[in-house]
């Protein structure tokens, strides 16, 4: 198989139904497993921070929503460019299905963000480039949110949607290098792929699992979200009539 009829196929709402079922139940209890020990190890048997004491477990959650709710709106500027230049209807089914995850965690980011600075910075909100760069992600994903509801038409609806995410990534890059560009309280990373991390092995271990079940959850989510838009998308199909008629539908989702 080419990679042009891969890309298409997988570009299919029925081909993606059909195909992504076994993909979404393995990340769904991969998420389970990594989440559960991350969690467990995390808050339980990780080392105290020399200088935060406990209150810097709160990374364990709030990192790895900081980074997912970026990964997802990058995710969603590039199925907005792959759907504007060739036009597959898929790519809007996967913008619906990451926006409400997406917009919860930029919010679980910038609350437990919050409930860290408290005893870190002093303050509940410090007005930095993280801070509101993130906070601009949150009104980027809520304003497509509203838009998507606001428009009625659906060819009009994916175009603008599409359109608005792209420009939005710009935000992205903005987020990691705002500590690099301004003074800012938030410190560098202390984890990087390139680099030895700064902390010891036994915190950096169980921050890396919560990442790992973060992103094999948002994997599951999304494409469970993008099987059931598909269906409801695609009611008036032979294939999906057939499912509903066997009383199975789901089974097939779930």
């Amino acid at each position: 198989m080419s990679a042009k009829t891969w890309f298409h196929q997988w570009g299919s709402p029925r081909w993606f139904f059909e195909k992504a079922k076994p993909v979404s139940t393995v990340l769904g209890l991969l998420s389970l497993v990594f989440l559960s020990l991350g969690i467990i190890w995390g808050l339980a048997f990780a080392p105290e921070d020399y200088q935060q004491g406990n209150s810097f477990r709160i990374m364990y959650v709030h990192v790895p929503s900081a980074l997912l709710c970026q990964s997802l709106y990058l995710f969603m500027g590039i199925a907005g460019f792959i759907g504007l230049v060739w036009r597959m209807k898929l790519t809007d089914v996967a913008i619906s299905a990451a926006i409400p995850l997406g917009m919860m965690l930029t919010a679980v980011a910038l609350i437990t963000g919050s409930l860290w600075g408290r005893p870190t910075w002093g303050t509940w909100w410090e007005w930095d480039g993280r801070t509101v760069s993130t906070l601009v992600l949150f009104f980027l994903y809520f304003g497509i949110y509203a838009l998507r509801q606001a428009i009625k038409d659906s060819s009009t609806k994916a175009n603008a949607t599409a359109i608005i995410a792209m420009v939005g990534t710009l935000n992205i890059p903005i987020i990691k290098y705002s500590v690099d560009w301004w003074h800012t309280l938030h410190q560098p990373a202390t984890f990087t792929i390139t680099e030895k991390p700064a902390m010891p092995s036994e915190m950096w271990l169980p921050f890396l699992v919560m990442v790992i079940g973060f992103y094999c959850f948002a994997g599951h989510n999304v494409i469970s979200r993008m099987r059931i838009e598909i269906l409801r998308r695609e009611s008036g199909s032979a294939w999906v009539r057939s499912i509903a008629m066997s009383g199975e539908k789901a089974r097939y989702v779930f």
